[in-house]
């Protein structure tokens, strides 16, 4: 049965300190299994968006970390990386707690995950080659990559640990000072950056966390603050068109990893064995809340049959419940809003006739989960690939199988949607896989694999998943000025 939780108290973290909102305006954060509430949240005012965004200019102006030989800055961010290990449980206990994901998804990958984001930017930065050019043994050009200065970094809900150190890793290591805004719903492992980043003896100003909410409130603040030089956002697509809306009246350079549908696109030849389990992963990781969610399962018609006979038993397999259970796979959705909008899509499914195969509706679970905002997996098969329910992001654990019958049909449905963030094939054909990783336009593809990341490629999304990559040398590029310098030799 459940353990009631304290009701933890949430600051801002501002020029090295845990400070109470200037108005002591706050708000409640929900235990998305059981919504008891979890947490009250000091909510920042404009005035601690500013005084958070003077401290960060003042620290990368005035302050020793824009200066600090580069060897002793990476190492204060790879101590960082040490200490959450060292609170690796806590932080994944919180994760799941605030996220309603389950615990062992978040003890085994995104704490450790998060902690390798920051030593993994620190070494590559460290280990950066420069450029130089000699011009007929007269001059010498070289470049130099510094700090561009204030950055804003924007966070989801879904992975807020991970994707915050995702960004502040390249950000610190680069020389920036940073605002970071985590997502109202899910603050609290964000919240102890503070704590790391004290002990870790990263100087005042370097790091501050702003709670609240995006417009008229501190996201809206960060974006419109003249002293932040640029945005990096993760999150929801029409959130990252007002962002980018308000950052170009002061010209702030800004990278967007958006939303997306990615089309998981399965042939006769594939390995069922690989791709039956895999695409389970991919539909119903984090209850669906993923943006690389492989929502849109693509099947050729010669298979449809077994995949979705062998497909429904491994979703219903799954163990939906409590998150801090260890045999949990998957949790309940974030919030009440969010579960709202996402079980509308099973009447909308209903509207545009596909057929349910497994899932819709709330599962029989313990009495103390009652409240939880809990969906079975849901899997659809639609024939018409251009409705709602296969085009329009849904961001929980509802899949739609749509058939294919060609190679050339299932390209077409895979790329009519206005996202493109990544995709996943599955084929034992060598030149196919290549074909058609090369013709479906997304950011990232994966051939007979999902979620494989090596944190020196470019990650990204093609059309309104996003502008801009992330990820070692293009991480590089965002978070520094480029400066050429010429030497006369002569």
């Amino acid at each position: 049965m459940s353990i009631k939780t304290a009701v933890r108290t949430v600051k801002l973290f501002i020029d090295g300190e845990y400070v109470e909102s200037s108005h002591l305006q706050t708000f409640e954060v929900k235990n998305p299994a059981t919504q008891e509430i979890i947490a009250i949240v000091h909510e920042a005012s404009k005035e601690d968006v500013n005084r958070a965004c003077l401290a960060a200019r003042r620290a990368f102006e005035e302050g020793p970390w824009r200066t600090m030989s580069l060897k002793k800055r990476c190492d204060k961010i790879r101590r960082m990386a040490e200490i959450i290990m060292e609170r690796r449980e806590e932080f994944a206990r919180l994760e799941a707690l605030d996220v309603g994901k389950p615990f062992h998804a978040a003890y085994d990958v995104e704490i450790p995950r998060s902690a390798n984001n920051l030593k993994f930017f620190a070494d590559f930065i460290e280990q950066h080659e420069a450029e130089a050019y000699p011009v007929d043994e007269q001059y010498l050009n070289y470049t130099r990559y510094e700090p561009v200065g204030v950055a804003g970094l924007i966070t989801p809900w879904n992975l807020p640990f991970m994707l915050t150190t995702w960004k502040l890793g390249p950000a610190l290591a680069t020389g920036n000072t940073v605002v970071i805004k985590p997502a109202e719903l899910t603050p609290l492992t964000v919240s102890l950056i503070g704590e790391i980043a004290n002990e870790a003896g990263i100087p005042k100003g370097v790091i501050n966390v702003v709670q609240g909410f995006g417009p008229n409130s501190a996201g809206e603040f960060i974006t419109q603050h003249p002293e932040v030089d640029m945005i990096t956002f993760t999150g929801e697509t029409t959130t990252g068109k007002a962002i980018m809306k308000e950052a170009a009246n002061s010209l702030k350079r800004v990278a967007f990893e958006l939303g997306g549908k990615a089309a998981n696109i399965v042939f006769e030849d594939a390995d069922l064995d690989k791709a039956i389990p895999t695409s389970i992963q991919a539909a119903f990781l984090n209850a669906g809340q993923v943006c690389l969610a492989g929502s849109r399962i693509l099947v050729q018609r010669s298979i449809m049959e077994e995949f979705i006979s062998r497909f429904k038993a491994a979703a219903e397999e799954l163990v939906v419940g409590d998150p801090q259970d260890l045999s949990t796979k998957m949790g309940p959705l974030v919030g009440e809003e969010h579960y709202q909008k996402v079980i509308s899509y099973l009447e909308i499914a209903k509207q545009e006739n596909a057929q349910l195969i497994t899932g819709g509706k709330r599962p029989e679970l313990a009495e103390y989960l009652k409240n939880g905002y809990y969906l079975e997996p849901t899997i659809y098969v639609q024939e018409d690939p251009k409705t709602r329910l296969c085009q329009e992001e849904i961001f929980g654990p509802i899949v739609t199988i749509v058939p294919f019958d060609t190679e050339e049909e299932a390209l077409q449905i895979a790329n009519d949607t206005q996202y493109g963030l990544n995709g996943v094939i599955w084929t034992e054909n060598l030149k196919r896989a290549h074909r058609v990783a090369h013709s479906v336009r997304a950011g990232t593809i994966w051939v007979n694999c999902w979620f494989v990341r090596d944190l020196r490629a470019p990650f990204g999304g093609f059309k309104k998943s996003g502008i801009g990559r992330e990820g070692g040398k293009h991480s590089l590029e965002f978070f520094t000025e480029a400066k050429n310098i010429c030497i006369a030799l002569t």
